[in-house]
């Protein structure tokens, strides 16, 4: 499995072959469509993420020493950050998880062009996840 680094590296490659925002834009909307969708289960007040401008879930589990995250967004463009944050966290310890910054989110120009409410949900999704990870690995030291 790639790291963290490595993933992150791959989604800068991918959205380096588009200048145009509009691409960028429609890259992510596609990358949000092809996700799985969550289950219904999930969607409960307790997984929804405050501070999103859109409804966002967060679902996330501990298999194996490794932390595997789900979720889905009502807004398009959110689904395909999330399915970005998924990808580049889904699958890894809680350890990595915890030590890796999302530095492609700036590499991209994704913070730069969000709205000041989707730029504060983004920073709302990444601090769950690493709130996730931080409580797996507070349970696994134990």
């Amino acid at each position: 499995m790639n790291s963290i680094k490595e993933k992150q590296d791959e989604i800068i490659e991918e959205f380096s072959s588009f200048d145009d925002w509009m691409d960028r834009y429609q890259l992510l909307i596609d990358m949000g469509s092809e996700q799985a969708p969550l289950e219904d289960e999930y969607k409960t007040e307790s997984n929804l993420i405050e501070g999103c401008q859109s409804r966002v879930w967060l679902q996330a589990d501990l298999v194996d020493g490794k932390v595997f995250y789900r979720a889905e967004s009502d807004a398009l463009i959110v689904k395909g950050i999330v399915s970005l944050l998924l990808r580049v966290y889904s699958g890894h310890t809680p350890q990595e998880i915890l030590e890796s910054e999302p530095y492609f989110v700036e590499a991209i120009g994704l913070r730069e062009h969000l709205s000041p409410t989707r730029s504060n949900g983004l920073v709302a999704m990444i601090k769950q996840m690493k709130l996730y990870a931080l409580a797996f690995k507070t349970k696994m030291d134990k």
